[in-house]
C-alpha cells in the first residue's frame, strides 16, 4: 500500500516534461502527516514495514505502522504529561535511535515544535539554541558525552533551561527524566485533540549549518512533509514494499528527507543503523544484509565505500543510489559506477527547502551536475541586476515566490524564527535567494559553482572552488581539500588549495622536498583537468579541515586565516 494518490492527482508521469507540466498537489483538508499517512496505514495495512532499525549491536528490529501509530500514540501522552502543548518547542538529541520517530510522531500530534539536533553541539551551541527557540525540553539519548556538554547548559541558563529527558542508555540520572520509563508506561491511548495543528502551522525546525555566521532557525509548516514526495518517489525511486536508507544522523535534516516523510508516503519502509562510529565496511554489510533497494549519502561517504572491495557484498537487491548534501566530484561517480553498475542521481537542495534540482527517474545524469529544477520549485539563474542568465552564464539560484503566502510551494520554509531582517533579506525582490551560484547547459542542467561568498576574483577571472576541487579529488594523494581565494598584492586573489592527504602519504607530512614535489605534480594536474589559470598557486597541506558541526567546510576560516597571515 501507498498512500501517494491521497495527495497527488496524477501519480506517474512519462517524462521530466511531463512530470515538470503536470505535477500538483492535493491535500486533504487540515492535513497532518502523523494522523494522515501513519495513523491511515496503521488503520488499512497495519502489518506494512514502516522501519527496520538496527541497533549498535547490528541487530534487527521491525516497527510496523501499527507499532508507529501505538508508540507515537504513547510519546504523544508523555510529553502532553510534562506541559508539552501545541506550540511549545522540543529538542531531540537522538542520534539514530529508533525512538526518535516515535518522538517526531508524538509531538506532530501533539502540534508541538520538533527540533532536531546532533549530539555533537557544544555547550555554547546548546545555550544558543535553547534560548533561540525557547525550548521548553531535551530528549536526549543517554551518553556520557551528550550528557555533560547537556548539564553545563543547563548551568549557563541559570535555572531557565528546558526539562531534561533520557531516552535509554545508562539507567537514571539525578535531575533527568527516565523518558524511556516513562514512554514504556505511558497509555496508547490517544485522542486527536480538536484544535490540532496542520497546515501552515509551525511543525519542524532545524538550525542552518552556520557556515556565514550564527546558525538562523529554519522554520517550517505540516505541508513540508508533503515536499518530500519528490525527493522520495521521484529522485530516491522508492517505491511500495521497497526499502530505503538515507546515511544521516537524526540531528540534520537530510534524515527526514531520506528516512521519514516521502518514503512513507510513498510505501517504503526505512531502513536505519544506530552506530557510534561510521564504518564503511560495516555499511556496506548492512545495506547488503538488510536488503536495501535505494540508497543516499553524501559524497563523503562514497569516497569511503569505494576505498573499500565491494565486491565481497551481495547488492542484488540495491537497484538506485543518489547523492546529496554537497556536489559531487566525477571520481566518486565513476569508482561507483564501476563496482556497482548504478549510476549516482545527484540533486541540490537545502534547509530552508526541499529537493530543488535534481536527477529524476526519467533523466540521464551527467556527472557532476545536480539535474534539472523540481516541479515544486520554479528555480532560475539570475544576474545581480535580477535578470536571467543566459545558458552557459553564471548567476544565482533564485526561487521565485507567489504574492499569495497561502500559495508558497510546499517545502519552502516559512522563515527564520525571531530574525526578520535575515528572512526579509533572503526573500528580497520577490524570490529567494539561495546564495548558490550555477550555470546551467543547453540540456537545461545545472551545475554547481559554489557559493557566492566562495568565489574567487583572480586577475579579473571568476573562479569557483568547486571545479578545482574536483580536479584535486582526481589525484590519489588528495583525501579532501578546500579550495579559497587567498590575497595577493597582484592578482587580488590567489587559487590556494588546502589538502588533507590519503593513506599512505602521511609520511609526506613534514618532510618539505616530497611536498614540494608533490605541490608542483597537483598543480600540473590540474593545468589538464581544467582551465590553466585556475590552477592553486598556493597548496597548504592539513591533518584536516575547519568543519561546521553538520560537517561542511568552512572555507570562511581559511580565508579568514589567510587574511591574518
Amino acid at each position: 500500500m501507498n498512500l501517494l494518490g491521497k495527495f497527488l492527482p496524477k501519480t506517474s508521469f512519462d517524462s521530466y516534461e511531463d512530470f515538470r507540466a503536470s505535477f500538483r498537489y492535493a491535500p486533504p483538508p487540515r492535513y497532518n502527516f502523523a494522523y494522515d499517512v501513519v495513523d491511515v496505514y496503521a488503520r488499512e495495512a497495519p502489518g506494512q514495514l514502516a522501519l527496520l532499525w538496527a541497533a549498535e549491536d547490528d541487530s534487527f528490529h521491525r516497527f510496523t505502522f501499527a507499532d508507529m501509530k501505538r508508540m507515537s500514540d504513547k510519546a504523544a501522552n508523555v510529553f502532553a504529561a510534562h506541559g508539552i502543548r501545541k506550540g511549545d518547542a522540543v529538542m531531540l538529541t537522538l542520534k539514530n535511535r529508533c525512538e526518535f520517530w516515535f518522538c517526531m510522531m508524538g509531538l506532530h500530534k501533539l502540534g508541538a515544535l520538533a527540533i532536531p539536533a546532533t549530539h555533537m553541539l557544544t555547550d555554547h551551541d546548546l545555550v544558543y539554541r535553547f534560548r533561540a527557540a525557547d525550548v521548553k525540553m531535551l530528549v536526549a539519548a543517554n551518553e556520557e558525552c551528550l550528557l555533560s556538554y547537556a548539564e553545563k547548559a543547563v548551568a549557563a541558563m541559570d535555572g531557565g533551561a528546558p526539562r531534561l529527558a533520557l531516552v535509554a542508555g545508562n539507567g537514571p540520572r539525578a535531575g533527568w527524566l527516565d523518558f524511556s520509563a516513562e514512554l514504556e508506561a505511558a497509555s496508547d491511548a490517544w485522542e486527536k485533540p480538536a484544535g490540532f495543528a496542520c497546515d501552515r502551522d509551525p511543525m519542524l525546525a532545524y538550525f542552518s549549518s552556520g557556515t556565514t555566521g550564527e546558525p538562523k532557525m529554519v522554520l517550517h509548516d505540516y505541508f513540508y512533509s508533503l515536499g518530500h514526495i519528490v525527493t522520495s518517489r521521484f529522485w530516491h525511486n522508492d517505491t511500495e514494499g521497497g526499502l530505503h536508507y538515507t546515511v544521516a544522523d537524526t540531528g540534520w535534516g537530510k534524515a527526514v528527507w531520506g528516512n521519514l516523510y516521502g518514503q512513507w508516503i510513498s510505501g517504503s519502509g526505512v531502513f536505519v543503523h544506530d552506530y557510534a562510529r561510521f564504518l564503511a565496511s560495516k555499511t556496506l554489510a548492512l545495506v547488503a544484509r538488510a536488503g536495501v533497494t535505494s540508497f543516499c549519502a553524501p559524497p563523503t561517504v562514497y569516497r569511503f565505500l569505494i576505498k573499500e572491495d565491494m565486491s565481497k557484498y551481495d547488492f542484488s537487491t540495491l537497484r538506485y543510489a543518489c547523492v546529496a548534501g554537497e556536489p559531487l566530484n566525477p571520481e566518486v561517480y565513476d569508482r561507483f559506477l564501476e563496482a556497482t553498475g548504478i549510476k549516482l542521481m545527484e540533486s541540490y537542495g537545502q534547509t530552508e527547502t526541499t529537493l530543488s534540482v535534481g536527477n529524476f527517474l526519467w533523466m540521464e545524469p551527467k556527472k557532476g551536475s545536480m539535474g534539472r529544477p523540481s516541479p515544486v520549485y520554479n528555480v532560475r539563474l539570475i544576474r545581480k541586476d535580477g535578470t536571467d542568465c543566459d545558458v552557459g552564464e553564471e548567476g544565482e539560484m533564485v526561487i521565485p515566490l507567489p504574492e499569495n503566502p497561502a500559495e508558497r510551494p510546499f517545502g519552502l520554509f516559512r522563515g527564520y524564527v525571531g530574525n526578520p531582517e535575515a528572512t526579509a533579506d533572503a526573500q528580497r525582490g520577490g524570490v529567494y535567494h539561495t546564495g548558490d551560484v550555477a550555470w546551467k547547459d543547453e540540456d537545461g542542467y545545472f551545475w554547481y559553482v559554489g557559493r557566492d561568498d566562495d568565489l574567487i576574483k583572480s586577475s579579473g577571472y571568476r573562479i569557483g572552488p568547486f571545479e578545482v576541487e574536483s580536479a584535486l579529488m582526481a589525484h590519489p594523494a588528495v583525501l579532501e581539500c578546500a579550495v579559497t581565494g587567498a590575497p595577493d598584492p597582484v592578482r587580488g586573489q590567489i587559487v590556494k588549495a588546502t589538502i588533507v592527504l590519503s593513506k599512505g602519504y602521511e609520511g609526506y607530512y613534514g618532510d618539505a622536498a616530497k611536498l614540494d614535489g608533490l605541490t608542483k605534480d597537483l598543480q600540473e594536474h590540474v593545468k589538464h583537468a581544467t582551465a590553466p589559470y585556475k590552477y592553486p598557486r598556493k597548496i597548504e597541506y592539513v591533518k584536516e579541515l575547519p568543519k561546521t558541526i553538520s560537517g561542511k567546510i568552512q572555507r570562511k576560516v581559511i580565508r579568514e586565516h589567510d587574511r591574518r597571515a
